[in-house]
């Protein structure tokens, strides 16, 4: 009854607003879309794998690759502070300053990203340099560097995203139940495996540290592909209900 009763509450709120059930169809269906695309830097998994090679390391890897993985990077950094903007006017009416705070994580997790790439970037060139002139590589150095900004940026700041994100769309409602609590509930795993890698519990590409990111990887996938397809809850409810 009190589910009800708050996507009655919530409906009427938005009705108030005028806001037409057309354009909050098309936020679900743009969300949702962007969403999706953050998925498309998994194949970095496999195209950095070679950085941390004694070849490439050495400054005798290819770069075309990485600089590939990069772009990647930077559409899913985007893409990710794109999710936040395009929620925002509808998170808002639940809590305007969860839904600003979501947009700022986005934005901080999005320039750690352009940070990372920056990092990889470097090592590419950096091997180019001292191929030419037989020098001492600083490939090394920057990729450490990439790894410690990688697991700040895409093991923590995510699971500060999809909690605050988890939370709002639970109280909202505006899609099941299960999807929210799943944001909710993966960000705890994250963030342990973040601190386990950050002090030295478990290496940062061992198969645990890629485990604690199973559920929020499925929160945000199973949410882009519920919004792409059903859209927001309470307009569909608020006439049947």
């Amino acid at each position: 009854m009190n589910t009800n009763n708050n996507r009655t509450v919530l409906a009427t709120r938005i009705d108030a607003e005028h806001v037409p059930e057309i354009t909050l169809r098309k936020t679900a269906l743009i969300a949702g879309t962007l969403y999706l695309l953050t998925f498309v830097s998994i194949p970095t998994i496999a195209i950095y794998s070679s950085i941390h090679g004694a070849s490439y390391i050495a400054g005798a890897g290819s770069g075309k690759t990485v600089i590939t993985g990069g772009i990647l990077e930077i559409i899913v950094a985007l893409a990710g502070i794109g999710t936040a903007i395009v929620l925002y006017p509808v998170l808002k009416r639940q809590n305007e300053s969860l839904a600003l705070g979501l947009v700022a994580c986005r934005v901080l997790e999005a320039g750690t990203m352009f940070v990372g790439v920056a990092f990889i970037s470097s090592a590419v060139g950096s091997g180019q340099v001292d191929a030419a002139t037989a020098g001492v590589t600083a490939r090394p150095l920057l990729v450490a560097l990439y790894d410690r900004i990688f697991l700040l940026g895409q093991s923590f700041m995510p699971a500060l995203n999809d909690l605050l994100l988890g939370v709002l769309l639970y109280q909202s409602r505006l899609v099941p139940k299960a999807i929210s609590l799943t944001g909710i509930i993966g960000a705890f795993p994250l963030v342990a495996g973040y601190l386990a890698v950050l002090f030295g519990f478990i290496g940062q590409h061992d198969p645990l540290a890629g485990l604690s990111a199973l559920l929020v990887a499925l929160f945000e996938f199973s949410l882009g592909i519920y919004l792409v397809v059903k859209g927001f809850k309470y307009p569909v409810t608020t006439g049947n209900q």
